[in-house]
């Protein structure tokens, strides 16, 4: 992480973006300026977000977010953006619970104005754990708080999961299903199994990856549990925090109806990805937040639920991002950031701890 080069997050120009975005809003709020166009420093390699502000005479100054699905032609990470559903789920979630979640102020489905279709929300003030570099190197505000500080983030983080999982009635998420014959899990592997599929088409297979789907299956669940609506992207990196109190949830892209371990799973794993890299690199990292027993405890304490079978959970998280991280390695050497090694599954940051998983050495 050092040294490799940070990949391109979007080939479309904010000041366009901006001058393209002020013309769109002049038609639904007359007399409307729109200020400040940035992208944060956090923009990630996916769909697009903009920041502004918006002047209205009527109205005092909003802080906004815009959410622009990802240009078609820029070898994306993912094969669709569904910003209609995205717009759904938030706008569900905001109404059946307590999560702060931004409330959605316009939704664009016509990709003519901006390229793309998108959303507009309200823009919550804050601060987030970094993704690059991770919360868990030294030199940020998480790694520099006290244990208690970093202990009372972790206590409310969980708490939104467990909320989220507990409140939503879940037969409002039964849209979020993927096609397909089978329970809510199998669909949902049988997506990442398609997805996987998308990423090589015409490139070269990840043995890994492909090992790490046939440990899966073999330990399935005997009982997955019923399903919820999952927020999909569980992680701190996804909120924004006053202080260490959440003030907004984010990145509803992988929302999905599926047992209540997917999200706990991704949670978990994804600070280990993170803790992993950091102890790679010589730093002690975290090792005292966010770990998987006290995770599960306190789930299981504010839900009554006591997670299961979280090998594979765990597993399962491990194999998506794994996934992911091909498409975005085969992304960067379309844009000649990278070459391509004999060996794909070293594009794959964790692959050592993908095995450990699979070979069940790593807990």
């Amino acid at each position: 992480m050092a040294t490799a080069p940070r990949p391109r997050t979007s080939t479309r120009e904010p000041d366009e973006l901006g001058r393209r975005l002020a013309a769109w809003l002049g038609e639904r709020l007359p007399g409307a300026r729109v200020t400040n166009v940035s992208v944060p420093a956090s923009n990630g390699m996916s769909s697009d977000t903009l920041l502004f502000d918006i002047e209205h005479p009527d109205t005092p100054l909003r802080a906004c977010a815009l959410r622009l699905a990802a240009d078609p032609a820029a070898y994306t990470v993912f094969p669709a953006y569904d910003m209609p559903r995205q717009h759904r789920v938030m706008s569900l979630v905001a109404a059946h619970t307590d999560l702060p979640v931004p409330r959605v102020r316009w939704l664009e489905e016509d990709p003519g104005p901006l390229g793309a279709p998108f959303f507009v929300m309200e823009r919550a003030e804050g601060r987030v754990p970094p993704d690059v570099m991770p919360y868990t190197y030294e030199g940020n505000w998480l790694h520099a708080a006290t244990d208690a500080e970093r202990a009372a983030l972790q206590e409310a983080s969980i708490a939104l999961l467990a909320r989220l999982h507990d409140q939503f009635p879940a037969e409002e998420a039964e849209f979020l299903l993927p096609e397909g014959e089978g329970t809510p899990l199998r669909r949902h592997v049988e997506a990442q199994h398609a997805y996987y599929a998308w990423v090589v088409r015409g490139l070269a297979r990840s043995p890994l990856i492909e090992r790490a789907f046939g440990r899966l299956e073999e330990l399935w669940p005997a009982d997955e549990g019923p399903a919820v609506l999952t927020w999909g992207d569980a992680r701190i990196g996804n909120i924004v925090y006053d202080g260490f109190t959440p003030v907004a949830v984010l990145d509803w892209e992988m929302a999905a109806y599926a047992p209540r371990e997917v999200d706990l799973g991704w949670t978990v794993y994804l600070h280990r990805f993170f803790q992993d890299l950091t102890v790679g690199f010589g730093q002690p990292g975290l090792p005292d937040f966010l770990r998987r027993e006290d995770l599960e405890a306190r789930y299981a304490q504010l839900t009554g639920h006591t997670p299961r079978d979280m090998e594979f959970h765990t597993l399962y998280a491990a194999l998506r991002h794994a996934v992911v991280m091909l498409r975005i390695a085969y992304r960067q050497a379309y844009f000649g950031e990278v070459e391509v090694p004999a060996d794909p599954d070293s594009l794959i940051l964790h692959h050592a701890s993908l095995a450990a998983m699979v070979e069940g050495t790593y807990w």
